[in-house]
């Protein structure tokens, strides 16, 4: 199987036009398309099946929960699949099956173990602030994420450890699964860990683990795992010099 993978297109401001790829089996969008979520009509009718992703930009000015199934509502008008929290099985045309585990998987403030927890956080506080969502009421801030990341990654945990009649195993998320990712703009510092989790544990349970969130991208192994992310970014910042939106990933690779 092979699939096309967009991340970060941030259409709410960029200028920018997907398009198809061929040979690709299914097309994945790891989140920040679109903070309006307009643009999500320029997939429908895609040739090919749609799973996305949410990023934590589909969320920016809404109530989080609200917004999680108003989002799934809308991605499904338009033909596309929602992977919040669960997972889909997709054949390819020599019929072997492969599963994909989405989650948006929020930052749990990890990335650099529990004594740099107390320093990330006070650096992710900025970036939730950009966010200004709310969740039960009240701001949605590192607590509040760090709540929710560590939810989504006990789901998460036991999902990819379930066996099933598939043939493999792909792992999406918007927030990347490893310090590895991290831009090697800024390197490692404590805003990284509201960007990079500390998931490398659960690697293995994966063949190829897809990802967004970070501006730049990046294909790399940890153990037997294919790490890849494709996101485009702001043009304006240079981020999107290099792109490729045509790319297509083999989950068989040999």
């Amino acid at each position: 199987m092979r699939v096309q993978l967009l991340s970060d297109l941030h259409l709410e401001t960029e200028s920018y036009e997907p398009q198809p790829a061929p040979g690709a089996d299914a097309l994945i969008l790891a989140g920040d398309i679109d903070t309006t979520w307009r643009s999500f009509e320029l997939f429908r009718g895609w040739p090919v099946p749609v799973l996305v992703v949410p990023g934590n930009h589909e969320f920016d000015r809404r109530d989080v929960d609200d917004a999680r199934e108003a989002l799934r509502a809308h991605v499904h008008a338009v033909g596309l699949r929602l992977l919040d929290d669960e997972s889909a099985v997709l054949s390819d045309a020599q019929g072997r099956r492969v599963r994909f585990v989405g989650c948006t998987r929020w930052c749990d403030f990890n990335a650099f173990g529990a004594a740099g927890r107390e320093r990330a956080m006070r650096a992710g506080g900025y970036f939730q602030n950009v966010m200004q969502s709310t969740r039960f009421g009240e701001p949605f801030g590192v607590d509040a994420v760090r709540r929710l990341g560590l939810e989504q990654r006990a789901w998460l945990a036991e999902e990819l450890a379930r066996p099933g009649d598939w043939d493999a195993t792909v792992a999406i998320t918007h927030f990347a699964p490893s310090l590895k990712s991290a831009d090697p703009r800024y390197g490692r510092q404590p805003g990284t860990a509201s960007f990079c989790n500390n998931d490398e544990d659960l690697l293995p349970f994966a063949q190829l683990w897809l990802h967004g969130h970070l501006h730049c991208r990046h294909d790399y192994r940890v153990g037997d795992t294919r790490v890849v992310s494709n996101a485009r970014g702001h043009s304006k910042r240079g981020e999107a010099d290099g792109f490729d939106g045509q790319r297509v990933i083999e989950v068989f690779a040999g």
